[in-house]
């Protein structure tokens, strides 16, 4: 998995201060994209075992407390991504006391395949479908698009 960019002190991606990675690849082109440059597989930089030791210790600093990790691209369940994902959400279930996670995807939730579930049974909130131009409303808080829906799972 490629990376495209890690902010770790976010306040813009989710609620209260959190960690935030953008991964590449992304199948669904969305016309209008704010983060077209994410969508190709092969862009960005190597998703390494040091930045993903990295996020977990940002996540423990207590000097900068942390609500939780966004995880947006690209698009995180892209099924060349999920085996990354989910390697870190489960890391962060198990490391990160008490820290939630938001994934925001191109999917609907009724689309994912099992590979793709296994993420989003680990994870807090989901943030769903492609963002549709005619659909943009920057009144809507964590979307772009009214079609997108904000699932609450835990």
């Amino acid at each position: 998995m490629n990376f495209h960019q890690y902010y770790p002190v976010d306040v813009v991606n989710g609620p209260g201060t959190r960690c935030t990675l953008f991964v590449a690849g992304c199948v669904h082109e969305c016309p209008g994209c704010y983060n077209k440059s994410t969508w190709r597989l092969n862009s960005g930089m190597p998703f390494t075992q040091e930045m993903e030791d990295q996020i977990i210790a940002d996540l423990n600093d207590t000097r900068i407390p942390r609500q939780g990790l966004s995880l947006s691209g690209g698009d995180p369940l892209h099924p060349q991504n999920v085996p990354f994902i989910l390697k870190l959400v489960q890391r962060v279930r198990a490391e990160c006391e008490g820290k939630d996670i938001w994934v925001w995807t191109g999917y609907k939730l009724d689309e994912l395949n099992d590979a793709q579930r296994e993420v989003v049974d680990l994870i807090n909130v989901l943030i769903d479908g492609k963002f549709v131009q005619d659909l943009k409303d920057p009144m809507l808080i964590w979307r772009g698009s009214a079609n997108q829906v904000i699932h609450k799972l835990r």
